[in-house]
């Protein structure tokens, strides 16, 4: 079986191919850093479970219709410098009512 060199082109189009390939895996890493953080928030100051965490997120990114990875992103601001826009505060409120506080491992449980 002979084998056909690749044509200049081919290869051109490939590498460009490669190349979009590459920068959507290093978004999606990104992305998915931040969801993390995000979630890693909710967890510590909300004192839920980390599922809960990704729940809450999640719900917040619904009843608002915003994007999780904004909901996530504007999460991280809010703990950098303490501002979050009204909607996303009422219902992340809401939200974290909704899948309440675990109980914190070594406190006594509430009556």
């Amino acid at each position: 079986m002979t084998r056909v060199p690749h044509e200049p082109a081919d290869e051109t189009g490939r590498i460009s191919e490669l190349q979009q390939e590459v920068d959507q895996l290093k978004e999606a890493v990104a992305s998915h850093a931040v969801v993390d953080q995000a979630i890693g928030m909710i967890v510590a100051l909300g004192r839920v479970a980390p599922a809960q965490g990704w729940a809450v997120l999640k719900d917040v990114s619904q009843h608002t219709n915003i994007k999780l990875r904004h909901v996530a992103d504007l999460i991280l601001i809010w703990g950098r410098d303490g501002e979050m826009p009204p909607e996303i505060r009422a219902e992340l409120e809401d939200a974290l009512d909704r899948h309440g506080p675990t109980q914190i491992p070594g406190m006594p449980e509430e009556p």
